[in-house]
């Protein structure tokens, strides 16, 4: 049984292991991110490489999203490297004119400069992951004064947060543009832009992609309060990227994880109603990092997810640095198929009342109107230039195979991350329409994805290779 939810994996040591990266193509994964928090300009071109050579020898489609550090904010270092440990009421600073090699058990350095600016008393500032926690008491010159309202050890370079977000730090730094060009280098298929306030930073980081030659759609990584506090501000970053992902890491430090449960559920549903893609990320199954066996809460937790619509399940430090990224990945493929199953992620409503503006969304429409409704339909297959058919159908839910075939390498890596959509190559240019749907057919029968008898859909544009746009609908029977 084929998965129709996908598999972000992120690349690091235990990826680089010989054989890992093998297995893990072969065991699922549709999409590989490549973390610039992490490793060097080189690593992730080596990496990159090594990946376009195993899809090729494996003829299986694999994205490469690039995910940019983003302004982290961090902690200096402590003196001697020493973890201290504070306890609830002790009194604590944070320091930003402090050497960020001297920080002590009553203060540490920030690399962060403006947080004392944007710090007011009453703040509740959120460190390591919101393990601890201070309120700020007053804010002299570079220095805040906190107390600790929940204790707990502290190390050198921990995050800092907000509660409620509001920090002022500019989504892309001087790393990120430099990244950008790396990036573009190694062709990526999407770029993640970590931190976004608004639709601002999104258009930057659009122009910079832009200036630097690369074709890659941008995924925006929810991660600040502000970003959700209203139907209006997440519908700003929503409509001004390709994709979302629901950052749950420093997004749940910031407003809660009580609230993210519902927060998450509506992007969900709202990126799918609004043509993006959508990706559910961070902590999925964090107990594989050591253990073999995913706890019953995480299988529970990646299955919500699917059942909910999200395009894409990630895996961050399970497989990247964890003692089973194989296991791992063979876990998550068989929770998908599992959720999938389920009648949840059968057919829903085709929205038929909605209005379409565009020629393509409206055959994607028909099509899987026709497939959720005709009896007997097996697969939908989609004749595309650029992919933006096959997405549009993937926004519609249906419990059957949509074969996306097109000439276009580009456009095959990028709807590898689309739910649902099984791209692959095929270049049917000057050949007429009676021709091209034999040929079409007899090729998905060769790969025993098609039986003679089948009834299928097919969608293309009037003149195959003209990139006009798709423009039909048939209903044939595989001969």
């Amino acid at each position: 049984m084929q998965k129709r939810t996908k598999i972000v994996a992120t690349l690091g040591p235990s990826t680089d292991k010989p054989g890992v990266l093998d297995q893990l193509i072969r065991s699922g994964v549709n999409v590989v991110r490549l973390n610039f928090s992490h490793g060097s300009a080189d690593d992730h071109r080596q990496r990159a490489a090594e990946v376009r050579k195993l899809s090729q020898q494996l003829a299986i489609p694999v994205a490469i999203l690039g995910d940019l550090q983003g302004p982290k904010i961090r902690i200096a270092r402590f003196k001697d490297d020493i973890k201290i440990k504070l306890a609830v009421g002790d009194h604590f600073a944070l320091d930003s004119a402090l050497d960020t090699h001297a920080g002590d058990q009553t203060q540490v350095g920030i690399d962060y400069k403006a947080l004392p600016g944007d710090s007011r008393p009453g703040d509740i500032l959120l460190l390591d992951d919101g393990r601890v926690q201070f309120k700020v008491l007053n804010v002299q010159a570079t220095r805040i004064n906190c107390e600790v309202i929940i204790g707990g050890p502290l190390s050198n370079n921990k995050g800092i947060n907000r509660q409620g977000g509001g920090l002022s730090a500019a989504a892309l730094t001087d790393k990120d543009k430099q990244d950008i060009l790396v990036a573009a280098d190694i062709d990526a298929d999407y770029i993640a832009v970590s931190f976004p306030r608004s639709s601002v930073d999104l258009i930057e980081a659009r122009q910079l992609l832009d200036q630097a030659g690369s074709s890659a759609e941008i995924i925006a990584k929810v991660e600040r309060a502000e970003t959700v506090s209203s139907n209006e501000a997440l519908d700003d970053i929503i409509l001004a990227c390709d994709g979302v992902m629901v950052a749950r890491g420093d997004l749940g430090v910031e407003i809660g994880d009580a609230e993210l449960i519902g927060v998450q559920k509506h992007m969900i549903k709202r990126a799918r109603e609004l043509n993006r893609t959508i990706i559910t990320a961070t902590q999925m199954m964090e107990t594989m990092i050591q253990n073999p066996m995913p706890t019953r809460a995480e299988v529970f937790d990646v299955a919500n997810a699917i059942l909910d619509g999200t395009d894409a399940v990630m895996l961050s430090a399970e497989t990247a640095a964890g003692d089973y990224p194989v296991e791992v990945v063979q876990a998550m493929t068989k929770i998908c198929q599992g959720a999938e199953k389920h009648q949840l992620s059968r057919p829903a409503p085709t929205g038929i009342t909605q209005r379409c503006e565009h020629i393509d969304e409206t055959i994607a429409r028909s099509a899987m109107y026709t497939a959720n409704h005709l009896v007997g339909v097996k697969a939908i297959i989609c004749l595309t230039e650029s992919g933006s058919t096959p997405r549009w159908m993937s926004r519609i839910r249906s419990g059957l195979p949509i074969f996306a075939l097109t000439r276009n390498e580009r456009a095959m890596r990028r709807m590898a991350l689309y739910r649902g959509v099984e791209p692959m190559l095929f270049d049917g240019t000057g050949l007429d329409v009676k021709s091209l749907n034999n040929q079409v057919l007899e090729s998905l029968k060769a790969k025993e994805l098609l039986c003679s008898g089948d009834l299928v859909l097919l969608t293309r544009g009037a003149i195959i290779g003209s990139g006009n746009g798709t423009n039909s609908m048939q209903v044939l029977q595989v001969p």
